[in-house]
């Protein structure tokens, strides 16, 4: 059975930084892409970033240059550096494939609130 575990989340003061950790099992990691999806109140689910399976990466323009995903096969999981974070960047973050038909079932997500 596949499932995904976003974890890190929490409250931060604008220009703070954390790393969110999502450990996928029951699948096979290392051949496939992985992404980090975030969804803010009120918002449609939007793709903030991804990596292939060879490590090449690609960023939301809203976010390139403050976040840095990256993936270690070996333990099945990927990480999302956020840094320079935002009120906006306020949401509930998710991983999963970029490839719609390669999406896995969302997992619980891990809340990341930028606040003062």
């Amino acid at each position: 059975q596949v499932q995904l575990v976003e974890s890190g989340g929490g409250l931060v003061q604008p220009g703070g930084s954390l790393r969110l950790s999502c450990a996928a099992s029951g699948y096979i990691f290392s051949i496939n892409g992985m992404g980090w999806y975030r969804q803010a109140p009120g918002k449609q689910r939007e793709l903030v970033a991804q990596i292939t399976n060879r490590g090449s990466t690609n960023y939301a323009g809203s976010v390139k240059g403050r976040f840095t995903i990256s993936r270690d096969n070996a333990k099945n999981t990927v990480f999302l550096q956020m840094n320079s974070l935002r009120p906006e960047d306020t949401a509930v973050y998710y991983c999963n494939s970029p490839v719609l038909s390669k999406r896995l079932p969302w997992g619980q997500g891990t809340q990341v609130t930028v606040s003062s």
